[in-house]
């Protein structure tokens, strides 16, 4: 073999160690700072990223509304969080609304928020991914009652 053929294996082979390099740094990065969470409404690669929010002053939900977020799978089974008109920020991060201690789910993993009198599920870019029932959510998908939505070794489901 030539010096010059060794030397561009060897200049082929330092390129991609980097870019392993690179991209576990990249995956780190991620980890660690969560992933960008945008407002509602505001437009992202030509679409909403969330349907509008509803308009009107809260009062009383109406008959057979969801109430209430019931952790039933997991390291949190049993906890139940009351549903209100805010969003509930789910991940392992300390300022999340719903905080999981699980390997599997990310710093901000999901997010369950209302809007016109439904409640939806969206991922936040999560690395496990977020599931509704068995299919994956990839964009904000409307919730029913009892329905199960996995994040990593936890199971979540809005009740009445």
């Amino acid at each position: 073999m030539s010096e010059l053929v060794v030397t561009l294996l060897r200049l082929g082979y330092l390129v991609l160690l980097w870019l392993l390099v690179l991209s576990a740094i990249g995956v780190l990065r991620r980890d660690i700072f969560g992933t960008r969470v945008l407002a509602r409404g505001s437009v992202h690669g030509g679409r909403r990223s969330t349907p509008a929010p509803e308009a009107g002053a809260p009062g009383r939900r109406p008959r057979g509304a969801l109430t209430r977020l019931q952790v039933t799978g997991g390291p949190l089974n049993g906890t139940t969080l009351k549903l209100g008109q805010s969003a509930i920020l789910i991940g392992r991060a300390a300022g999340c609304t719903l905080v999981l201690d699980d390997d599997y789910s990310s710093n901000r993993h999901a997010r369950i928020f209302p809007s016109s009198g439904q409640w939806y599920v969206e991922d936040l870019g999560s690395t496990n991914g977020t599931y509704l029932g068995s299919t994956a959510v990839t964009e904000p998908a409307p919730v029913g009652a009892g329905q199960p939505i996995r994040i990593g070794q936890t199971v979540i489901e809005l009740l009445r």
